[in-house]
C-alpha cells in the first residue's frame, strides 16, 4: 500500500485515538461527584482516577481543590487554591504537548505498519494486533515528551528529576491500551476500504531455517531483559549502581523504566507451585515474541530496518500484554481491591520494550540477512 493510501487510515487512527484519550481525560472529574463510591467502591473509584488523571487537562491538585471545595472556606482555602494554580499555563503546556505527540507518534507508526503490513492476502491480524500494541507505545512516548513542562508545573522541578520523570512515564496507563484497542478496529476497518481495487502484494517466502534463526536471536535480546536484568538482585544493583550529581543524581528509577521487562526472584519466600505459574507468564511472553517474530519478514511487503524495528517493538509488547493478561488470572486481590485493580498494571513495561524491541528488530534483521533470508531490496510497488 502507498503511503497516499496509508495516510488516510493513519489520520483516522491518530485522530481517534487522540480523542478518546482527551475523553477519558475529561471524564476524571466524574469520579469527583457526590454519590460516585456509590456505584463504585472507594478503590476502585481511586485506581480509575489513577489512571485517567494523565491525560485530564486538570491537573491532580486541581481535581483535590474541587472534591474538597465544599470543605474549605476562609484565607487558608484561597491560599490553597492560588498556590494549586500558580503553574497551571505549565501544565496546560504539558497536556497540549502530549495530546499532539500522542497524535504525531500514532500516525508515524500507524503509516510505516499500514504500508509494511497492508490489511490485505492474509495479513489483516497482523495488521491490527500491531496497530493495537502501538497505541501504548505511541501513549508512552507522549508522555515522555511532554514529562519537562509537566515536572516544572509542579512547582519543584529541580528536585529529583530523575525519579519524577520516571514517575511520569510509567503513567499512561491502561486506559491507552483499551483506547488502543478501539483505534486499530477502526484503522484497520479504513485501511481495508481504502485498499480496495488495489492489488496487494503476495506474501513473501521466507527461508524456514533463516526465519527461525532470526526469531531467536530476537527473543534471546528481549530474555535479557526480562530474564537477566529483571532478576532481583540485578535489578536492586541497577536501582542503586549509578549515581551522578545535581539534576543527573538518583537515576535508579529511569533505569528501572527503560530497561526492565518484569520482575522476579527465586522460590525461597514463594510456594513452588505459584512460582512456576508466575514464571510460566514470562515464557509465554517469550513464546509470543518467538512466533510473532518469526512471521514478521514474511508479513511485511519490504524487511526494512525501520519495519523490523517497529514490528519487533509490536512483537514485545504484545508478549507483555499476553503475560500480564496471564498474570490477571493469577491475581486474587479482587476481593480486597475490586475488580478496577485487576487491570491495573496493563500496559506496563512499554519503555523497555520500547529498548529491548528496537534492538531485538535490528538483531533479528542483521540474523536474517546473514542466514540468507529474503531479499531487502525496493519492491516493485
Amino acid at each position: 500500500m502507498t503511503y497516499r493510501r496509508a495516510v488516510i487510515p493513519g489520520l483516522a487512527g491518530a485522530l481517534l485515538i487522540t480523542l478518546l484519550l482527551w475523553w477519558a481525560g475529561a471524564s476524571a472529574q466524574a469520579l469527583q461527584l457526590r454519590g460516585t463510591t456509590s456505584v463504585l467502591d472507594v478503590q476502585s473509584a481511586s485506581e480509575l482516577q489513577r489512571w485517567l488523571v494523565p491525560w485530564s487537562y486538570d491537573s491532580p491538585m486541581a481535581l483535590l481543590s474541587e472534591g474538597s471545595a465544599d470543605a474549605g472556606t476562609g484565607a487558608g482555602g484561597g491560599t490553597a487554591l492560588s498556590g494549586s494554580t500558580q503553574y497551571a499555563d505549565l501544565y496546560s503546556t504539558a497536556m497540549q504537548i502530549r495530546f499532539v505527540a500522542v497524535f504525531v507518534f500514532f500516525l508515524a507508526g500507524a503509516l510505516l505498519l499500514i504500508r509494511r503490513i497492508p490489511p490485505a492476502q492474509g495479513r489483516t491480524p497482523a495488521t491490527l494486533l500491531a496497530l493495537w500494541a502501538w497505541g501504548p507505545v505511541a501513549g508512552t512516548l507522549a508522555v515522555t515528551v511532554s514529562a519537562p513542562w509537566l515536572i516544572a508545573s509542579r512547582g519543584h522541578g529541580s528536585y529529583r528529576v530523575l525519579p519524577q520523570l520516571a514517575g511520569v512515564i510509567a503513567s499512561s496507563g491502561p486506559v491507552v491500551v483499551f483506547a488502543a484497542l478501539l483505534t486499530a478496529l477502526l484503522t484497520v476497518f479504513v485501511a481495508r476500504v481504502t485498499g480496495k481495487g488495489v492489488d496487494p502484494l503476495p506474501r513473501q517466502s521466507v527461508p524456514p531455517r533463516a526465519a527461525r534463526l532470526a526469531a531467536s536471536a530476537g527473543t534471546a535480546v528481549i530474555a535479557v531483559s526480562l530474564v537477566l536484568l529483571s532478576y532481583d538482585s540485578v535489578a536492586a544493583w541497577i536501582q542503586t549502581s549509578f549515581g551522578g550529581r545535581g539534576l543527573l543524581s538518583e537515576p535508579g528509577d529511569l533505569l528501572r523504566e527503560w530497561l526492565l521487562l518484569g520482575g522476579w526472584t527465586g522460590p525461597a519466600t514463594t510456594p513452588l507451585g505459584d512460582w512456576l505459574l508466575y514464571r510460566a507468564a514470562d515464557v509465554a511472553m517469550l513464546a509470543v515474541v518467538w512466533w510473532a517474530l518469526r512471521l514478521l519478514p514474511g508479513l511485511l511487503t519490504r524487511t526494512t530496518v525501520p519495519a523490523m524495528a517497529v514490528g519487533a517493538v509490536c512483537a514485545t509488547v504484545l508478549g507483555l500484554l499476553a503475560s500480564q493478561v496471564l498474570h490477571m488470572a493469577m491475581d486474587g486481590t479482587v476481593p480486597v481491591w475490586g475488580p478496577v485493580y485487576l487491570f491495573s498494571k496493563l500496559g506496563d513495561g512499554v519503555p523497555a520494550a520500547l529498548t529491548f524491541g528496537v534492538t531485538a528488530g535490528m538483531v533479528a534483521l542483521a540474523t536474517l540477512r546473514l542466514a540468507g533470508g529474503r531479499d531487502t531490496g525496493e519492491s516493485s510497488r
